[in-house]
């Protein structure tokens, strides 16, 4: 299949069309995953005519598509201590997910060394509904981003979408690209790397999720699981990666497992912009995903009558294009605490780098470490355009930068500090790159974010961000 459809072949010429105008707005997002979710809600706050843009039919990108189910990043080791450490309005966010009953208590991950928080992928869904309805964000579902029409050289007039109502174009004075793979920016002409030197992207993977798991016999099975599968490997069993991530959910009878790996016939990692590359990855993921369930149902007490209730709807993707920014944020950044005077917030996250085979951790040193780095706003700031933002997995960082910082917890700061400044940027009549960056460290604060700065408490955002509750 995958030969028949690359080999090159005459192309097909569309005539001329004109596109009608669905709508213009003062923001519009593209993409509703947490960079998305958060960028779309400190926009809408701010009273600006907001739409966000999504081609699933509910929001959370990988959060949820994929299956994901855990919040990363929203805690750092700090001295040794873990320390809840990304506020603002993802606390608000968060915490409609707990009063609809979706939220675990944070868990240990990554050898121990860092916190991981679980949630429930459908009130994560209904939460970010109602959280962006009181926003007073216009949410735009079954609409795939598609293209970008000019106003100027250096100006984006509108994105292009096709949906089942057909092409249309949705106009705007400000552009926020969260769309994971940097379309929006790379339509617009801003530049982007992929991969590192040679072009190796980080893995992608499908999760899935175990019912009818007891958890009494399950006991602490997330520890006994990777022993089991690292046993069986010196056996000559063969998995698809090294180390594996089995987690029970809010329902201790249901788990959630990250153990697959997505690679191409010759061993590279499956693109997510490439669209023959995800169809046989997707196929190759399911199967990944049943073989290794029947070893882990076969040898794990308390998963003999388990089953899988659900393939997660698309591979879990990490990495593919990386915007180039005013400032790109490094694995030296990462492991060296980095501070910046621009902070829009911080980032916990060790880096995670998945490797052919495996996964690779790098943290910094702790507990002699605060633990977490700052986040620049610079890296928020595309080059090249004049009315876009850039947030999530594909803002400006390298590739080993990204294998830490394109988790939850950071997208959530990037969000909102990329909302906040849309607002900042035309209120001033200037440019990404022209924003007043004190102003928007005052809002951001204002609005419960912890950047992470001398003299700032980790505490003193959540306090903020419940009082505005």
């Amino acid at each position: 299949m995958s030969g028949q459809m690359s080999r090159k072949r005459a192309p097909v010429i569309e005539p001329g069309r004109e596109t009608p105008v669905l709508g213009e707005y003062d923001i519009v997002v593209l993409g509703g995953g947490p960079a998305g979710i958060l960028a779309a809600a400190a926009a809408g706050r701010t009273g600006r005519s907001t739409l966000l843009v999504e081609r699933y039919g509910f929001l959370g990108g990988a959060a949820t598509a994929a299956g994901v189910t855990n919040f990363c990043g929203l805690h750092a080791n700090v001295h040794g201590e873990h320390k809840r450490v990304v506020h603002g309005f993802a606390s608000e966010f968060i915490d409609r997910i707990d009063r609809l009953g979706g939220l675990n208590a944070p868990h240990l991950s990554l050898a121990g060394k860092i916190t991981a928080q679980a949630y429930d992928t459908s009130a994560y869904k209904v939460a970010a509904d109602e959280f962006l309805a009181a926003s007073g964000v216009r949410l735009l579902f079954h609409a795939y981003g598609v293209g970008m029409a000019r106003r100027s050289d250096r100006e984006i007039d509108a994105v292009l979408i096709e949906s089942k109502s057909g092409r249309q174009a949705i106009r705007a004075r400000m552009f926020i690209d969260c769309s994971g793979d940097g379309d929006l920016s790379a339509w617009a002409g801003a530049p982007f790397e992929i991969g590192d030197t040679t072009g190796n992207m980080l893995y992608p993977s499908t999760h899935f999720r175990i019912n009818g798991v007891d958890p009494i016999k399950a006991g602490r099975a997330w520890e006994i699981i990777p022993k089991l599968m690292e046993e069986a490997a010196k056996r000559g069993h063969r998995f698809p990666r090294k180390g594996a991530l089995v987690r029970p959910q809010k329902n201790p009878l249901e788990w959630r497992a990250n153990v697959t790996q997505i690679k191409n016939a010759d061993g590279t990692a499956v693109s997510g912009i490439d669209v023959e590359q995800l169809s046989e990855g997707e196929i190759q993921g399911r199967r990944q995903s049943w073989d290794v369930f029947e070893f882990i149902k076969e040898f794990t007490p308390g998963f003999e009558n388990s089953y899988i209730v659900d393939i997660a709807p698309q591979i879990g993707i990490r990495e593919t294009r990386r915007i180039v920014g005013e400032y790109v944020v490094t694995e030296a950044d990462i492991l060296g605490c980095a501070s910046f005077p621009d902070s829009i917030g911080v980032n916990g996250w060790p880096v995670e780098a998945h490797v052919p085979g495996s996964v690779v951790l790098k943290f910094p040193p702790i507990p002699e470490a605060r633990g977490f780095n700052q986040l620049p706003y610079r890296m928020v700031v595309p080059k090249g355009v004049d009315n876009l933002f850039v947030a999530g997995r594909c803002a400006s960082m390298t590739h080993d930068g990204q294998s830490s910082a394109r988790v939850s917890g950071s997208c959530f700061v990037m969000g909102q500090a990329a909302g906040t400044a849309a607002d900042l940027a035309m209120r001033a009549g200037v440019a990404p790159a022209a924003v007043d960056v004190r102003k928007l460290q005052q809002q951001l604060v204002a609005d419960g974010a912890y950047l992470g700065r001398d003299g700032e408490s980790a505490d003193a955002g959540r306090v903020k961000a419940s009082v505005a509750n």
